[in-house]
């Protein structure tokens, strides 16, 4: 069953005009709307991520100095424990 269907899916794929394959930005036309809007994609996502990590390091430098600024904790003398 397994290689009746890889059959079929490689004989579309040999139908298949070269056009459907790849991208304006694939076939090197850079000045096309769509390979502008996958820049524009591309740099909206780095926007997005490097605002996250930035984010996520200001909380956790957040954290470290409020830890400094907490007084040490007392801890209470240890007791001997009685042997029985």
């Amino acid at each position: 069953m397994k290689l009746r269907s890889a059959i079929i899916v490689l004989g579309l794929a040999a139908v298949v005009p070269l056009r459907v394959l790849g991208c304006a930005a694939c076939f090197g036309r850079s000045d096309s709307a769509l390979a502008a809007g996958m820049n524009y994609g591309i740099f909206s996502l780095l926007v997005v991520i490097t605002t996250m990590l930035g984010l996520i390091a200001t909380f956790f430098v957040y954290i470290v100095r409020r830890a400094g600024q907490m007084p040490d904790a007392q801890l209470p003398e240890p007791t001997a424990v009685p042997e029985s």
